[in-house]
C-alpha cells in the first residue's frame, strides 16, 4: 500500500495543522489520556485539549492544554477531530459523559478506544458521527457485535472486523497481531508492521491518538486507519531493534515515531 503522510505547508501555523479534542482519563487511569495526547502531537496535529476532571501536575508544562469536561460542547465546534475512551472508565460519570458528547450530534471525524467501546456496547448510542473509526482488541470486538465468541473472531478477523463495520458505519481497527483494517464500503488493509514488544497496556492508547491526530489534519477516516496502524508498528519495530521486545515501553512507541516518520520521508 502506498502511504503518503499529511502535507506540511511551510507558511502554517498550529491552527493549520488541526485540533484534537481528546475526552479521555479518570481519576484511576489517567496515563492512557496522557499517553494518547501526547502520541496525537507527536504524530503532527497542532493542538490537543484534554477534557478531564483532574490534571496531572507533572504534565502541566506538556504541550497539552488541559480542559474540564464541562467545556466539551464549546470544543466540539472548534475541533477537527475526537478522541474518546482512552482510560475513561465504565462508571455511570463515564457513561453520563459518552452520551452527552454524541448528544451534541457535532459532526467530527471520531475514534472511540477503549473504554469508549465498552461503552458503546454496554449503552449503544442513539446518532454516530459519519466519520467514525472503532479501535477494538478481540474482546472489545466481541461486545460490539453482541458476544460473538473470541475464537470465532479471532479465527476470521476480517470478515468480523468487516460485520463492525458494517454494523457501525464505521472503519474498523481490529487489533492483533496482522491488525484488520476495514471500511463499510468493503475496502480491507492488513497490516504487516508490529511486533510482541507491543503487548503492553498502553500501546492501544498511542495508536488511537496517532490515528486521531491524522484524521485532525484532513485525512480520510480509512487513510488515517491504515496509515496510523502502519507507522504505529513500525515505530514498534525501529524500537524493539535497539531496546529488545521485552523492554519497549508506550512512551518509547512515541519516541521512535520521528524514525519511523523518516523512514516514510
Amino acid at each position: 500500500m502506498d502511504f503518503k503522510l499529511p502535507p506540511r505547508e511551510e507558511n502554517s501555523h498550529k491552527g493549520t495543522f488541526g485540533k484534537v479534542l481528546n475526552i479521555s482519563g479518570s481519576k484511576y487511569m489517567p496515563g492512557a489520556a496522557l499517553i494518547s495526547s501526547m502520541a496525537a502531537l507527536k504524530s503532527g496535529c497542532g493542538y490537543v485539549f484534554l477534557a478531564m476532571d483532574e490534571v496531572i501536575g507533572s504534565w502541566q508544562t506538556s504541550p497539552i492544554v488541559f480542559t474540564h469536561t464541562a467545556q466539551i460542547t464549546e470544543h466540539l465546534k472548534t475541533s477537527q477531530a475526537l478522541l474518546i475512551g482512552c482510560g475513561l472508565g465504565t462508571d455511570l460519570r463515564a457513561a453520563e459523559l459518552f452520551k452527552r458528547t454524541f448528544d451534541t450530534k457535532a459532526e467530527i471525524p471520531t475514534v472511540i478506544d477503549a473504554d469508549g467501546l465498552n461503552l458503546l456496547s454496554q449503552y449503544g448510542s442513539e446518532w454516530l458521527p459519519e466519520k467514525l473509526i472503532l479501535t477494538p482488541h478481540p474482546l472489545e470486538a466481541s461486545r460490539l457485535l453482541g458476544g460473538v465468541e473470541v475464537d470465532k473472531i479471532l479465527d476470521d478477523t476480517v470478515h468480523w472486523a468487516g460485520e463492525i463495520s458494517q454494523k457501525y458505519n464505521c472503519v474498523t481497527v481490529l487489533k492483533k497481531h496482522n491488525t484488520v483494517v476495514t471500511s463499510p464500503y468493503g475496502e480491507v488493509y492488513i497490516n504487516d508492521t508490529g511486533n510482541s514488544a507491543m503487548a503492553k497496556a498502553g500501546s492501544g492508547d498511542v495508536l488511537a491518538g496517532i490515528i486521531t491526530s491524522f484524521l485532525a489534519q484532513g485525512m480520510e477516516s480509512f487513510d488515517a486507519a491504515t496509515l496510523g496502524v502502519y507507522i504505529h508498528g513500525l515505530a514498534g519495530d525501529l524500537a524493539r531493534d535497539d531496546l529488545t521486545a521485552y523492554c519497549v515501553l508506550p512512551t518509547d512507541q512515541i519516541n521512535y515515531l520521528p524514525q519511523a516518520f523518516k523512514t516514510l520521508l
